[in-house]
């Protein structure tokens, strides 16, 4: 029965005063009145079966949470350095689930001190905290104190909405009642520590000690605990990375909460307070994070995107952070350096890619600046013109088809014209000619009418045909300006092109990962980049004799120093792309600097001036 039909029957029920008809006896009023007291109590009872039905069915509706086995939250997909050594992660919520017996025994008592001092007491609600936070709430005219449990946080993180209503606030009590006759109070306090939300992106105890300390929570100091206890109530007001002096006050606060609850001493706790705050550099996301996105496309071919916020797997990459942090550092010095030659110009961007040469394994990857302003990654995603960085691959297809290294090309100008009698006539950097030079001397100075020349003798499509060996997949137009660099090219596949040359002509796809692990202990390999021939062991010998003296006398002079270092500069017309790639040790790197959208780096900003550079700084580092 509906309510309304309810209160109909109610409405045609007469009361003690209403008169009988005229001319019925006083038993038919009596009558009368059985029967709508009979219906009456009817439809109570139907009421009464409607409203305890519907509460039933609330209740029940209710989620639940019976062991801690039925916590399975969001985490985060660990990425981990060649060494094991996390360097980011992977999350829509950035969490890592530690046990509570694995936190330092003052971790759960700040955080208890802080916000539920009767927690080991109370049976899920704390009447005296809700009356008290009423009265203030009431005094300040807004709400500026809540009276929640830390089981009542549990409850409203975990199983409720974030709605504010009273209906959702009795739901939480209940819950809260609930939840501390399934679970201990060190399981309550377990997924408390290990769901709270505390500021940047970081959930739970773990993820903000990583987040905030670069530390596990294990290692965590008392200071740096009152630090992490004093967020809960307000993440970003007390943030030691936004709001330090607010966060300072708080974690005083926090520490006072401990010694008044004899968890430590008032010396303890001054003794804390003295270590300032001593934070994490950010340096961190911004070294990793266009290494970690390239990750997330590769764990995407084989992960469906839920695993990687629920399995709480662990990818162990081939990446080295030392590398890596040497890395940004060298790209950001070039920036700089274009930038300060260029002043009151927009500031460029950059990339640098490393790739181990025996196994195409990725040592370093940089794809921008900074990834928390821009999260573009141009070691990968941008493909651009190489310039003269390109000519190897055509001098390669050259000695391939069996023109001889000796053989004498013409430096001189030399006009073209297509189809339709348009001339073209290519020219050398500065109009600087040689006359008669060998294929060495015109690939140490970068002679592009004798690129043009070989490419006009070896074919356009010979040339593309060693270029797919050695890993270029981008499109490449078979005419003519394929010897220029005219076709773009991403900076990874063409740095594995060069590490092919370094490797003796046997090229290995670029790889980034080893394994993947999961919570459980287990872990899969990850398949590893198989050797393709692409070129000759001869044609590579030469290849790496000849860009050594690039290095020593040619473009690449600024790029000498390393020891065994071979490499080719690469510059596009109005200097809109700057590139050095090449090879030391075991080690192939490619360096690239331009604009996002076409504009010139500057004048005399050619891949000699602006990459080589930077790849030497980098290189020394690496090798060393």
């Amino acid at each position: 029965m509906h309510l309304y039909r309810f209160f109909d029957l109610l409405s045609t029920i007469p009361s003690a005063s209403s008169e009988l008809p005229s001319g019925q006896p006083p038993f038919c009023g009596r009558i009368l009145d059985e029967r709508h007291l009979i219906r009456m109590v009817l439809a109570i009872s139907t009421l009464v079966t409607l409203l305890a039905g519907t509460a039933l069915a609330w209740i029940s509706s209710l989620p639940d949470i019976r062991s801690l086995d039925d916590y399975r939250p969001l985490v985060a997909t660990m990425i981990l350095d060649r060494f094991n050594r996390p360097i980011d992660a992977i999350a829509k919520e950035f969490r890592i689930i530690v046990p509570y017996s694995s936190l330092p025994p003052l971790l759960p008592g700040a955080f208890v001190a802080a916000e539920d001092s009767s927690f080991w007491k109370h049976d899920g609600l704390d009447l005296w905290s809700i009356v008290r936070a009423a009265f203030n709430n009431i005094r300040a005219g807004r709400r500026s104190q809540g009276g929640s449990t830390i089981t009542q946080q549990v409850t409203r993180a975990l199983l409720l909405s974030p709605e504010k209503s009273y209906l959702r606030k009795l739901a939480e009590a209940m819950l809260a009642f609930r939840l501390e006759r399934m679970l201990s109070k060190e399981e309550i306090l377990a997924i408390y520590l290990n769901e709270i939300y505390l500021g940047e992106g970081a959930y739970g105890v773990e993820a903000a000690a990583r987040t905030y300390f670069d530390k596990k929570a294990s290692q965590l100091t008392l200071g740096e605990i009152a630090i992490l206890a004093g967020l809960p109530q307000s993440p970003s007001n007390y943030s030691p990375l936004k709001q330090p002096e607010a966060a300072r006050t708080r974690q005083r606060y926090v520490l006072n909460r401990m010694a008044e609850e004899g968890l430590i001493t008032d010396d303890a706790a001054r003794a804390a307070y003295e270590e300032g705050l001593p934070l994490a550099s950010h340096w961190r996301k911004a070294t990793n994070g266009y290494f970690t996105l390239y990750i997330r496309q590769q764990l995407l071919t084989v992960h469906q995107e839920a695993d990687l916020y629920k399995k709480g797997l662990s990818v162990a990459t081939t990446v080295d952070a030392r590398l890596q942090e040497e890395a940004a550092r060298a790209v950001q010095a070039g920036v700089a350096g274009i930038a300060g030659r260029h002043p009151g110009e927009p500031t460029p961007q950059g990339a640098l890619v490393a790739l181990d040469s025996g196994s195409g394994r990725i040592q370093a990857m940089i794809g921008g600046v900074d990834f928390t302003e821009n999260q573009f990654n141009r070691a990968v995603q941008a493909n651009r013109q190489p310039g003269s960085a390109f000519k190897p691959l055509l001098y390669a297809a050259a000695l391939e088809q069996g023109i001889s290294p000796d053989a004498v090309f013409q430096d001189a100008p030399i006009v073209l014209y297509s189809g339709a009698g348009k001339p073209w006539q290519p020219h050398n950097f500065k109009q600087e000619y040689r006359g008669p030079i060998t294929l060495t001397e015109a690939l140490v100075h970068s002679s592009n009418v004798i690129a043009v020349r070989l490419m006009q003798q070896v074919g356009p499509q010979e040339v593309i045909t060693i270029a797919r060996k050695m890993g270029i997949s981008a499109p490449l137009d078979a005419d003519l300006s394929l010897a220029l660099g005219a076709s773009p090219v991403s900076l990874l596949e063409l740095t594995a092109a060069y590490a092919a040359i370094a490797n003796q002509g046997e090229y290995h796809a670029p790889v980034g990962i080893t394994r993947i692990g999961d919570r459980r202990g287990g872990f899969t390999p990850w398949p590893q980049s198989a050797g393709k021939r692409a070129l000759t062991p001869a044609t590579a010998a030469w290849l790496q004799a000849a860009m050594a003296q690039v290095v020593r006398r040619g473009t690449g002079k600024n790029a000498a120093g390393v020891v065994g270092a071979s490499g080719k500069t690469g510059t596009t017309d109005n200097q809109l792309d700057a590139w050095f790639v090449g090879s030391a040790q075991d080690l192939t790197t490619g360096v690239w600097f331009g604009h996002d959208r076409d504009r010139p780096l500057g004048a005399g900003e050619t891949g000699g001036q602006a990459a080589a550079p930077v790849w030497k700084q980098f290189m020394l580092q690496a090798t060393n």
